[in-house]
């Protein structure tokens, strides 16, 4: 049997997985095949919150 090898998680991927955790308290951004666990209410203050994080981090990683 084969075993596929997970690719190594990316910088830009670790962000956004660290700014959903914090802003929509999800645990993965990983499609699970559950509507329970793929679809989220939020806020649409979170929302705007995570965007921009987001943002200011691009400005920021466009810096160096």
């Amino acid at each position: 049997m084969t075993k596929t090898a997970k690719p190594a998680t990316t910088a830009p991927d670790a962000l956004m997985l660290d700014i959903a955790k914090r802003h929509f308290f999800v645990e993965t951004l990983d499609t699970r095949n559950s509507d329970g666990l793929d679809f989220h209410d939020v806020a649409i203050w979170s929302i705007r919150a995570a965007l921009i994080e987001a943002y200011v981090a691009g400005l920021a990683a466009a810096k160096r």
